[in-house]
């Protein structure tokens, strides 16, 4: 350590000395660099080692404040990951139920559509488009869309007319 200090105190010396432009014989600058050491030397006597353990306990300190608060980040960064974490899953589970829900329904709508088409299709088209015309226009289509075409025709034929050419437009744009 003192090897060291000696060491740095003879750079900064010479950093000092070689900003003046003087040119030195080698007595007279091994004797203004012992001068800068010695100077150097008695500042640092200057404090004691108290002060100077003091100020290495300090700055201890301030690092194990820092290291822990690090670590206190870091502990909360993982609780938060870990919740972050069964949230998604739990966001997941929720996803595949809703969208699970939804293809049921959607299965269970087309069995609905198809016990009404084959119900209808056993109509005679007289029944059918009365019945067919107080349907909801959405359904009314449907059926109409997986019934043999003829008798889909014929359905349209005694319908009213302004249902008739509803249920038709509608027939056309869904089949776009």
């Amino acid at each position: 350590m003192k090897a060291f200090l000696v060491f740095s105190l003879l750079l900064g010396a010479t950093s000092v000395l070689a900003q003046v432009k003087k040119t030195y014989t080698e007595e007279e600058f091994v004797k203004k660099v012992n001068e800068e050491v010695k100077k150097k030397v008695d500042v640092i006597k200057n404090k004691s080692v108290s002060d100077l353990t003091k100020e290495i306990l300090d700055k201890e300190e301030k690092v194990r404040l820092r290291e822990l608060e690090l670590q206190k980040r870091e502990d909360s960064l993982k609780v938060s990951e870990n919740d972050l974490g069964k949230k998604y899953s739990e966001f997941e589970a929720r996803q595949k139920a809703f969208l699970g829900c939804v293809k049921r329904n959607d299965e269970e709508s087309k069995g609905r559509v198809g016990q009404l088409v084959e119900l209808i299709s056993n109509m005679k088209p007289e029944k059918a488009s009365d019945v067919l015309s107080i349907q909801d226009p959405d359904v009314a289509v449907q059926i109409l869309q997986n019934i043999d075409t003829k008798k889909a025709s014929k359905i349209f034929n005694f319908m009213d007319k302004e249902i008739s050419a509803k249920l038709q437009k509608q027939y056309l744009l869904m089949k776009k």
